[in-house]
């Protein structure tokens, strides 16, 4: 058609912009009532690998979906996913929603630090990786660890790692009083326990730069191809786990190794919440006053949590490691000295 020829135009080849007022938005999003479920086994710059069905067989790479905004994903999230779920390359599903979690680690970065940084989710047991020597062990971040666990609504368990380096009994003496389980382990022996623990069950890693904590991974895990850290010569560990991610292990369950963290703050965290962790003290700790930190005297002399102890309910060495953990939270330095 020769330009500016309309002569030749009719009503269908009119074509009319609707205008913005004619073509209301509705709210409502899709039901997806086809998602699958899966597990968040890591992340990479905006994008999550997921296993469906938590089936190390069966892993995609996904989105976080639009409608999501900025709900926070991390590793070990059940989740829905829905597209492209069959795992080929170049294949992206879409994460559309996250399941109510059973237990949050969550950190600070100090203990002023308002917001708080969810580590990993739904793991039923944190592995407290300590070395007994090169570095030397700090009861101060076990500590913190503890009271993360607490709040959280995970079992801490203990790992003392290079016991052919120094004696594992004067550490394990300390916390005695909190029933924790522990295991410990030598570079030149396999980790004696520790499989049959973490089998069947979803358990995450912390610990500080150096502590053999991917040397353990590399022996639960053989092909987990980690780098193994060289601890450097002021007694610091290099950092060779750059972000967490989930591993299968071979009989069953996950292994989630998490980077090396030097603080471990604790800003989210009440007294309240790790005294509600000790059956025994915690219905006793409604009848302290307003505001008590349950430190007992001087800093809180009407704390009550000392009648339960009086009256044969609790033992006195239970206390102590309550109140060690609540002197941590609170910031105090209550590091003790070992042999090592």
């Amino acid at each position: 058609m020769a330009r500016n020829d309309w002569s030749k135009l009719d009503e269908s080849d009119v074509r009319v912009r609707p205008g913005k007022g004619t073509r209301p938005r509705s709210k409502r999003r899709p039901e997806h009532a086809d998602a699958v479920n899966a597990m968040v086994i890591g992340k990479d710059r905006g994008r999550w690998t997921c296993a469906i069905d938590a089936d190390p067989d069966r892993v995609i790479t996904a989105m976080r979906a639009r409608e999501m905004g900025r709900t926070p994903v991390v590793v070990g999230d059940r989740v829905g996913v829905v597209g492209d779920v069959s795992g080929k390359p170049d294949t992206l599903a879409r994460i559309i929603r996250v399941d109510e979690r059973t237990s949050s680690l969550l950190r600070t970065a100090d203990d002023t630090d308002p917001y708080e940084r969810l580590v990993v989710a739904n793991a039923e047991r944190l592995l407290i990786v300590t070395a007994l020597a090169d570095p030397p062990p700090r009861t101060g971040f076990i500590d913190r660890c503890l009271v993360a666990c607490y709040a959280g609504g995970v079992e801490p368990v203990l790992c003392l790692t290079k016991a052919d380096l120094a004696s594992p009994d004067e550490l394990l003496a300390g916390y005695a009083g909190l029933d924790i389980p522990a295991i410990v382990t030598r570079y030149d022996e396999e980790p004696e326990g520790l499989a049959e623990m973490l089998k069947d069950r979803v358990t995450a890693l912390v610990g500080h730069s150096g502590v053999g904590k991917s040397t353990l991974v590399n022996r639960l895990v053989p092909d987990a191809d980690l780098a193994v850290g060289v601890v450097s010569g002021v007694g610091k560990g290099r950092h060779t786990s750059v972000a967490a991610v989930a591993l299968p292990l071979p009989d069953g369950g996950w292994v989630i190794d998490t980077p090396g963290v030097r603080s471990f703050g604790l800003a989210h965290v009440t007294a309240d919440d790790i005294v509600d962790a000790f059956e025994e003290f915690a219905e006793a700790a409604e009848e302290c006053p307003s505001g008590c930190g349950h430190l007992g005297p001087p800093e809180d002399p009407d704390c009550a949590l000392d009648d339960v102890v009086t009256e044969g309910r609790a033992g006195a060495e239970r206390l102590t490691s309550l109140r060690r953990l609540l002197a941590s939270r609170g910031g105090h330095d209550v590091t003790r000295a070992t042999d090592a």
